[in-house]
């Protein structure tokens, strides 16, 4: 019943146009444990109207059978300030009629009256002891997409089955039910709540217990730049700075305000690099900040750059200032919390495409340290699990500069982890060190791990599979390469097979999922890489480390080392010649 969407398929058929039907039609977006995500447009395989109202539907209809307390306790739903003129969709309107689906069948909802940053969605299902959560957002994608992201009761992402369930319930719930359009009817009603207020007090509080240095944060002199890069992020960047007596940070002025447009930059993405931050450089360089901090426009990832000595700019990696988060939050920890648990009893998580610095710490140091699968819902659902059992989770991190730094939030958070990194440097600054010289620091304490990381783009999935599948049968049937170029291979882990050479049963300790593709080939000389396809985008995206023990400080020889593996990677495993890539 959208006017726009309606009008463009009605175009469509008068013009005879089968191949644009065909792409709108022609196949339903899938629903997985990211939700979903698609650009915004009319038929089945965009996001819409109508697909919002079918996705909630089948969702509300899953919840209802695994929650008998579902109308009691009701569901929270978050917005960011994505809008698409010519279909007429917009984050905030997809949010209105997911609500008015769940109030129609007498279920209660958390409908925040503003914009959000994506955190905020799974604080509230925690806080509130909710069911379940909903965030429509496209993160960091091109402005023409939008996506549907869900929470479970214990507040991290799904995992499955809960996808294939949902799934499944909205392929049986198709037809809109008979007030499914008409999203005026919400604001009448008594099921209708708004946690805006609420949730902004609790939040801000609860961050408040990893403020450590509130004497040194009133105090420094240290200048900051923020950008939300044209999302969400400002206001509450600023309130976070304002909760740990930090002086507010310089906001771009060109960037800070919501625009769904994001006219500034090519991709709204910090972790682009310095694209994205040709402003928040110029507004340093004229307001002598030290320091930038970056959200991407759900405010859930943080990039961070710092002026070097020689005038230029450092952005850090996510692994780079994964090191120094975690070094950080166990320092902090290790001062402060001491008493309230052993350490045997503390945790911290990375994904496994992710440093491993943080093993090396806890090696050291005497925690725990897990990995888990690539992204935060395996993070999230880990931590909430060892939680359950009395430990204590620090820090979780990925490389994709998502930052989990407090445990009220079980998914990445930007905003927490902006205004810790303010709290850091203002201490390291005390010390009369830089982020830079701290990493170093780190590095020189529990090994240099010194990462590279990049893809290839492929749009043909038949030629995805042959690439792996050639990976699988390298030396004949069944066989995995034994060296790439001069480097021998010591390992083989296959999460698509099951098949891992280091157990004694060959068969691997994570998850598998045979509808992803993902190797990791452990190297001789200590480095490791991985391969695997990405869940969002055209991609196979590689990850590589080279970690060396303590002592061994030779930095550049082991640069010129890893540039060397990842060569031989691109070259003989990739082929991307031959494959077109």
């Amino acid at each position: 019943q959208n006017p726009k969407t309606s009008a463009i398929v009605k175009q469509l058929i008068a013009e005879g146009n089968a191949g644009e039907l065909q792409k709108y039609f022609g196949s339903r977006m899938e629903f997985g444990t990211a939700g979903l995500r698609a650009a915004m447009g009319a038929g089945i395989s965009h996001m819409n109207d109508l697909t919002i109202i079918q996705t909630t539907q089948g969702f509300c209809r899953y919840l209802e059978k695994n929650f008998s307390d579902l109308k009691k306790r009701g569901v929270v739903i978050g917005f960011d300030a994505r809008a698409h003129l010519s279909s007429g969709g917009s984050s905030k309107r997809f949010a209105r009629l997911a609500a008015n689906t769940f109030i129609s069948q007498g279920v209660p909802v958390y409908l925040f009256s503003d914009i959000t940053p994506t955190p905020f969605v799974p604080y509230t299902v925690t806080h509130l002891k909710l069911c379940a959560g909903i965030m429509i957002t496209a993160s960091h994608n091109p402005k023409q997409d939008n996506g549907y992201k869900v929470y479970w009761e214990n507040g991290a992402q799904i995992i499955s089955p809960h996808d294939k369930g949902i799934s499944q319930a909205i392929e049986e719930n198709q037809e809109p039910w008979p007030q499914a359009w008409d999203d005026k009817l919400i604001d009448s009603s008594l099921l209708l709540h708004d946690p805006y207020a609420t949730v902004n007090k609790e939040y801000f509080k609860d961050i408040q217990k990893q403020c450590f240095h509130r004497n040194i944060n009133k105090e420094t002199n240290l200048k900051f730049v923020h950008t939300s890069v044209h999302g969400v992020g400002h206001k509450f960047v600023q309130l976070a700075f304002k909760a740990f007596d930090l002086s507010p940070p310089f906001a771009v002025p060109e960037q800070k305000d919501p625009d769904p447009e994001f006219p500034t930059v090519k991709y709204p993405n910090p972790e682009e690099g310095k694209g994205v931050l040709t402003l928040s450089f110029a507004l340093a360089e004229k307001d002598g900040a030290k320091i930038i901090l970056a959200n991407d426009p759900d405010a859930d990832r943080l990039a961070v750059a710092e002026k070097q000595e020689s005038g230029e700019w450092k952005v850090f990696s996510g692994n780079e200032l994964g090191a120094l988060l975690g070094w950080w939050i166990f320092t902090c920890w290790k001062n402060h919390n001491r008493g309230t648990c052993a350490i045997k009893d503390v945790y911290m998580l990375s994904s496994t495409v992710s440093s491993k610095i943080l093993r090396a710490i806890a090696l050291k140091e005497g925690f725990h340290f897990e990995e888990t699968l690539t992204g935060f819902k395996w993070m999230g659902n880990r931590a909430k699990q060892l939680m359950d059992q009395g430990k204590a989770v620090l820090f979780a991190f990925e490389e994709a500069i998502g930052y989990m730094c407090c445990p009220a939030v079980l998914d990445k958070d930007g905003v927490s982890a902006a205004v810790i990194t303010a709290e850091m440097a203002s201490f390291l600054a005390t010390r009369n060190l830089s982020l830079s010289q701290q990493l170093k620091a780190v590095y020189d304490e529990y090994g240099f791990h010194i990462t590279k990381a990049s893809y290839f783009i492929c749009h043909d999935p038949k030629v995805i599979q042959q690439l792996f599948d050639n990976l699988r049968n390298f030396d004949g049937k069944n066989t995995y390469p034994k060296s790439c170029g001069r480097f021998k291979v010591s390992g083989i882990r296959d999460l698509t097979t099951g098949y891992d050479s280091s157990q004694p049963d060959q068969k691997a300790v994570l998850p598998t999922s045979k509808s992803s593709q993902m190797i990791t080939f452990t190297f001789a000389n200590g480095g490791v890489a991985t391969m695997r396809t990405s869940g969002t985008e055209p991609k196979i995206k590689y990850y590589s480390e080279l970690c060396a023990p303590p002592g061994n400080s030779d930095i550049e020889q082991l640069k010129k080392e890893l540039d060397e593996l990842v060569n031989a990677l691109e070259k003989h495993f990739f082929q991307p010649e031959k494959n077109n890539l």
